[in-house]
């Protein structure tokens, strides 16, 4: 392709709203544009990567038994309703009325459909199990679209669902998408690991995200720092062994603590460590009051505490809402005294306190010297803190360390959970109806061509892995206007058509530093410089990544082009 023909728009600077290096270097090197905020447009040289990221996903997914096909991306709210997911998924489901008032949403995932779709077609299990997937765009209205096309409102997605009679058939199929993802992202080359994930909205239990090793990822992975344990912070329990206080418990005493609104500010006046103090916080799980009780420097993970209560829905409480309940604001809560209404659960951590503190629920007032089981009772003790640094690992090898990450993948076995609400039976061997049995598997495409770009970069721009760079060769003739160096550079230029090699020929009538520079921002693998040597039939090639450098006659150039490609 040559330069000249190309709608391929370079900037010298960083769009005034990207934050990070994959936005930047995106829309700087012409790849995508922004059309709105969180949607964007891929420019052709974009969509070259897109297609080549796309390919290695299409083989992976064959080779683990997938069919590709194409679902709706308007879908009937019936749909959605019958799962109950039409209220529970929240405001980012994008909703819409036909001219007739129907409702609708823009696909955000399939499951809905594909159930539907099953229910209708398969009624034996002599057509299990079976394994669909496709490529297409999905509609998530983000609260915050931020960092370009890693939380967008519009993205591309591939998902794949498979459908069985039995959980063993499932199990199979799982590690066979495991394994696929493994295999993509391998071959993509991306840093990346495999870690134990909470499914949320999607529902079902077994689940696993596939997280690019990044520092601007907005996912925290906890990892042993001595096995191959990883999980999502989420979902990371937390095995430390609390020994209670052996402390002799005093009476309660009720304290002025005026002005303290946090737990640091109540711990620094009542002179004692943040451990010593209960943390209280009032939680909505699906419109019930909870208190969550956790230790002073804990935080409650409401994942967990969601999982505990196997709850559809679970948020933190208003201030209002609080104070209706209890009387006082967020401050000077605490779990003494509370309504018979309110159930009150704590993190194993608390259980072993003496002497703590904890709000009374009056405004500036705490209790000191309070110990649970003597001044007040839990519903139940469970494991309701996120992991920390430092913690045992929960395979029982080493510690947990930290680390950044961004979501490219995500397997889950949904089991029954759509099945069961949309009525999607087969008849068995015995011609009796059973409930059919799913997986879902997501791989964001655009996310992952974004992922790549954090990986592969330095000061001057993309270092794109061969495998998925828009070309393989970028073609420089310095000066165009110079007769030798045209005939050189074309003759070239047809010579790597004609022998399969994808190269993009800038032709440009523009100075060599610009060239040079956006060769550079673009970051295909290798260089090819047509100038002042064109004449003795000599030009330059340059590895993007390693910066090595050689004279090449023309009579080589195929030959040595190949072998780095083939590398």
């Amino acid at each position: 392709m040559k330069q000249s023909e190309m709608l391929l728009p370079t900037l010298k600077e960083n769009p005034a709203d990207a934050e990070i290096k994959s936005h930047q270097l995106l829309v700087r090197a012409g790849f995508i544009r922004k059309v709105a905020s969180g949607i964007y447009s891929f420019l052709p040289i974009g969509n070259r990567v897109l297609k080549k990221v796309e390919a290695i996903v299409r083989e992976e997914m064959e080779n683990a038994g997938a069919h590709e096909m194409n679902m709706t991306a308007l879908q009937p709210s019936e749909f959605w309703k019958e799962t109950g997911r039409w209220n529970t998924f929240g405001p980012e489901l994008m909703r819409i009325h036909d001219r007739h008032h129907r409702e609708f949403a823009l696909g955000a995932t399939h499951e809905e459909e594909v159930t539907a779709l099953i229910r209708d077609e398969v009624k034996s299990y002599k057509q299990l199990p079976l394994s669909l997937y496709q490529i297409q765009t999905k509609f998530r209205d983000e609260q915050r679209p931020r960092f370009g096309l890693l939380r967008g409102r519009e993205f591309l997605m591939k998902d794949a669902y498979t459908f069985h009679q039995s959980y063993e058939s499932l199990d199979t199929s799982y590690e066979k998408m495991f394994n696929a993802y493994s295999n993509i992202f391998s071959r993509l080359g991306l840093n990346f690991r495999a870690v134990i994930a909470d499914s949320g909205a999607m529902g079902g239990k077994d689940t696993h995200e596939f997280m690019v090793l990044s520092e601007v990822g907005e996912d925290t992975i906890a990892y042993s720092d001595s096995s191959q344990y990883a999980a999502n912070i989420e979902m990371a329990p937390v095995v430390t062994q609390y020994e209670k206080s052996m402390e002799e418990p005093k009476e309660k005493e009720k304290v002025a603590t005026p002005d303290c609104k946090t737990m640091a500010d109540a711990a620094n006046y009542l002179g004692h460590s943040l451990a010593a103090g209960l943390k209280s916080i009032m939680f909505k799980v699906d419109e019930k009051l909870v208190m969550v009780i956790t230790r002073g420097d804990h935080e409650v993970n409401d994942v967990k505490l969601k999982n505990l209560y196997d709850a559809s829905f679970i948020d933190l409480a208003t201030e209002e809402e609080t104070r209706t309940a209890m009387g006082a604001g967020f401050g000077s809560l605490g779990p003494i005294s509370t309504p018979d209404h309110i159930e009150i659960v704590a993190d194993y951590a608390v259980e072993a306190l003496v002497n703590a503190s904890c709000g009374a629920n009056e405004d500036g007032f705490h209790y000191k010297n309070v110990t649970p089981g003597k001044d007040f009772e839990v519903t139940q003790y469970a494991d309701l803190r996120f992991i920390e640094e430092g913690d045992p690992s929960p395979d029982g090898q080493g510690t947990i360390q930290f680390a950044k990450g961004i979501e490219v993948g995500h397997v889950f076995k949904l089991g029954k959970f759509y099945a069961e609400k949309m009525n999607a039976t087969f008849l068995d061997e015995n011609g009796k109806a059973n409930t059919l049995i799913m997986g879902c598997y997501g791989v964001g495409i655009s996310r992952t061509m974004a992922s790549i770009v954090e990986q592969y970069h330095d000061d001057n721009g993309i270092t794109w892995p061969k495998q998925v760079a828009p070309y393989q060769v970028h073609l420089l003739a310095l000066n165009i206007k110079k007769e030798e160096q045209k005939e050189l550079a074309d003759r070239i230029y047809a010579t790597l058509k004609q022998a399969g090699i994808e190269v993009l020929y800038d032709d440009r009538k523009e100075r060599a530093g610009v060239k040079f520079a956006d060769s550079d921002l673009i970051g295909i693998p290798l260089r090819v410089t047509v100038g002042k040597q064109a004449g003795d039939g000599y030009v330059e090639c340059k590895e993007r990544v390693s910066g090595e450098q050689s004279d090449v006659h023309e009579g080589n150039l195929l030959d040595q082009i190949t072998s780095f490609i083939n590398q």
